[in-house]
């Protein structure tokens, strides 16, 4: 009989236990509730905090690849812009378009569908909007760049492919110093 009282406690508290409500955090935090009314003491918004605001060429309202081949450069390819950009360049798009851009990186090379060859008369034609639209959203095998450049970083590297790969240059291999 002891036993049997033993081993039905043994069961039954592991099932108390998990029933028990340990933290109602969640539900208890201050918010407003749905169909709670809002303060009516401080109306309106609040000021934006500090760097919130967007500022014209760092954001975009593009939803997709048709409206991005309308969208116009906004930054100058100027020395700085094109620098940059060949910077970039180097770190997101050489593994799969080489340092020539011609699509012949070491991953490039693996890949089924090979990646577009940015010196091509074909990518020569298209709009510099084409060519963020794709860093933006993505394409067959090219991953969507948008989380890890910005907008104005996207429209530098454009700036350093129409001004450098498309004039027969290449990017310059980054090779580490010996410390």
């Amino acid at each position: 009989m002891m036993k049997l009282s033993l081993a039905i406690v043994l069961l039954l508290v592991p099932a108390f236990a998990q029933a028990w409500p340990w933290s109602h955090d969640m539900a208890n935090q201050i918010s407003i509730k749905p169909q709670e009314s809002a303060d009516l003491k401080n109306p309106g918004m609040r000021p934006y905090p500090k760097n919130s605001v967007p500022i014209p060429g760092t954001t975009s309202l593009v939803k997709d690849m048709a409206a991005s081949e309308k969208q116009l450069n906004p930054i100058p390819a100027d020395d700085k812009s094109v620098a940059l950009g060949g910077k970039l360049f180097q770190i997101y798009c050489t593994p799969c378009h080489g340092y020539s851009g011609k699509g012949d990186g070491l991953v490039g090379a693996k890949l089924l569908l090979k990646p577009f060859d940015l010196t091509a008369e074909q990518t020569k034609g298209r709009s510099d909007g084409f060519i963020w639209g794709y860093m933006t959203f993505g394409g067959a095998v090219m991953p969507s760049y948008a989380n890890d450049l910005s907008a104005t970083e996207r429209w530098n590297v454009i700036n350093y492919v129409r001004k450098v790969l498309q004039n027969g240059q290449s990017a310059v291999a980054v090779t580490p110093t010996a410390k």
